[in-house]
């Protein structure tokens, strides 16, 4: 097993380097100011950028020291449910204990309530690393959103009073959307918050179910707070503290990712403080906290598809057919080179995104406290919101779909043996499965992200990246792809002119394209500065390409005929 996976991982110390975070890390350190108050704040952004890379060596660490080596363990004994009461697997303990006495868990936090003031970019990092060593894991650490949620959202007195606790790793965090009756129609919440109005508290009574650390000690509980209301204008989001009056009635029984709870949970009048302002707690409060989480969905299935891909090439190594390595063989070799291309077009598409938000976020704060900082803040700001929208959910489709396919091809390259539960890969297979279905399936991220592709909204960044020269050795290359562009832009045009039922119908392949094209020109960009990802975009790109030509085909020729024949089809299997 390796020594640190950080410093093993050459890709992700690639994606360190090639980061561009200048004016983000600037306006996050309010000009670099912040380290006359805070000892380990940095003084410029070298130095911000040694201390990303140090934190991360040291999560490397750990996860390859002691979290990676009893992994098994935690998914072997899972999460216990006794007597009302969640507890973690043995392993899981230990583990959050050492992520506790490396002050890793509140990095995101400003400095004045014990964080480190970490960009979005690089806490994504940080989530892969900790998910290659043990799935479950993450949904204790990568819940760190929920933190930066009540900073961002919160009163000064809620925020001074819980923030350092998340820091010094005392409390852990839940967000509390779904219910028996409301999965993705979050619209249809029913849980009740209802205001004493004498007090001036509020209470909340219902139910909730498949929480993801529902045993956590400060929970974000989406409630309906306007009496009559029934949609998502209706509700507002709420912080709460557990108590006895939060009755967790069972945790389920889960295919993978046994070391997370997900609980079902009952309110029984339970005290309740609001988080910002009533109403805003679906379309503002909860879609900001989702997109985080979706975000880091992304990175666990990233660090998933990592650790599956280690297992298989290292057993293809080791496995002898033929007189000769199954890796040699060129059926077994193409499917790991296509593992790899996947993985890395991930990391790049998930670091532009986490750029992107980063941006958001700070050109947000910026315009609040100061909007004559910078020149053109303001459409910086309308710029980078429009990509971080559209990117989010591609990124959260397109990573963990391909988690599932590197693990499906992982467990086919171990052949009967990885069917068994001796080997990891049986393990990652089982826990990959989950990352396309929660915090938004694939198809509400197809959804999601539809509109914004209709609107144009990538072609900025698209028209940016064919301006550029990539010199002669990239000249074909560069020249596949502005036909790629061109025609995903042809084929937004022809959709957009369709029904609204077509569009749904076909909202896919226009998804696929889109995402195929992003990670082509990424690729493209490494392989200016590196041989080796010259290699990699060339194999992704002939790979991929012809799914764009196919993408296109589908929707320039897009026919009613699927939607008019569907019900018959579907009534006649019966």
């Amino acid at each position: 097993m390796a020594d640190n996976f950080f410093l093993d991982n050459l890709d992700l110390q690639f994606r360190l380097e090639r980061m561009d975070l200048r004016e983000v890390i600037e306006i996050k350190e309010k000009g670099y100011s912040t380290a006359k108050q805070y000892a380990a704040a940095p003084r410029n952004y070298e130095d911000a950028k040694d201390n990303y890379r140090l934190l991360l060596e040291v999560l490397g660490d750990i996860c390859a020291s002691v979290i990676a080596p009893r992994a098994a363990e935690a998914d072997e004994e899972g999460a216990h449910f006794d007597n009302g009461e969640v507890q973690y697997a043995a392993a899981t303990q230990k583990a959050v204990q050492a992520l506790k006495q490396a002050e890793l868990m509140g990095v995101m936090l400003p400095w004045k309530y014990g964080g480190m003031n970490m960009p979005e970019t690089l806490y994504q990092m940080m989530v892969e690393i900790i998910s290659r060593a043990e799935a479950g894991l993450m949904t204790i650490f990568g819940l760190q959103e929920i933190a930066s949620s009540i900073n961002e959202f919160g009163g000064e007195e809620m925020k001074a009073r819980i923030l350092p606790r998340f820091s010094r790793g005392e409390v852990a965090g839940a967000m509390v959307l779904t219910e028996p009756d409301a999965g993705s129609d979050l619209g249809s919440v029913q849980t009740r918050a209802t205001l004493d109005e004498t007090t001036g508290k509020w209470h909340l009574n219902g139910v909730k179910r498949f929480i993801t650390n529902g045993c956590a000690d400060i929970q974000l509980v989406l409630a309906r707070s306007e009496s009559g209301s029934s949609d998502a204008r209706g509700l507002s989001l709420f912080l709460i503290e557990r108590d006895e009056t939060v009755h967790i009635r069972r945790i389920e029984n889960k295919l993978g990712i046994h070391s997370s709870p997900t609980c079902e949970i009952q309110y029984n009048n339970t005290p309740a403080e609001l988080l910002g302002k009533r109403r805003f707690g679906l379309m503002r409060y909860a879609m900001a906290l989702m997109n985080g989480a979706r975000l880091a969905v992304g990175a666990q299935a990233l660090g998933i598809a990592e650790a599956a891909y280690r297992e298989t090439y290292q057993y293809a190594q080791e496995r002898r057919q033929f007189n000769q390595p199954i890796a040699n063989l060129p059926a077994v070799s193409r499917l790991l080179l296509s593992m790899r291309g996947e993985i890395e077009a991930t990391r790049a598409l998930l670091s532009e995104t986490g750029n992107w938000v980063d941006r958001l976020k700070a050109y947000d704060e910026l315009n609040n406290e100061n909007p004559e900082a910078i020149p053109d803040l303001r459409q910086k700001l309308k710029q980078a919101s429009n990509l971080a929208d559209t990117l989010t959910p591609l990124t959260k489709y397109y990573a963990t779909e391909m988690g599932n396919r590197v693990c499906y091809l992982g467990m086919q390259i171990h052949g009967g043996v990885g069917y068994m539960r001796e080997f990891n890969i049986e393990r990652h297979f089982r826990d990959v499965r989950v990352t396309n279905i929660y915090e938004g399936t694939s198809q509400l991220q197809i959804v999601a992200a539809v509109g914004k592709l209709l609107g144009r909204a990538l072609d900025p960044l698209l028209d940016e990246w064919a301006m550029k020269d990539y010199g002669p050795a990239l000249t074909s290359l560069k020249g596949q792809l502005v036909e790629a562009t061109d025609l995903l832009k042809k084929a937004t045009d022809a959709l957009k002119a369709q029904e609204r039922d077509m569009i749904d119908y076909y909202s896919s392949d226009l998804v696929n394209m889109a995402v195929y094209v992003l990670n082509s020109w990424l690729l493209l960009q490494d392989a200016q500065v590196s041989e080796r990802k010259r290699d990699l975009a060339q194999v992704y790109i002939a790979e991929h390409l012809p799914d764009v030509n196919r993408a296109h085909q589908s929707i320039v020729n897009a026919s009613a005929t699927p939607l008019q024949a569907r019900n018959t089809i579907l009534g006649s299997a019966f």
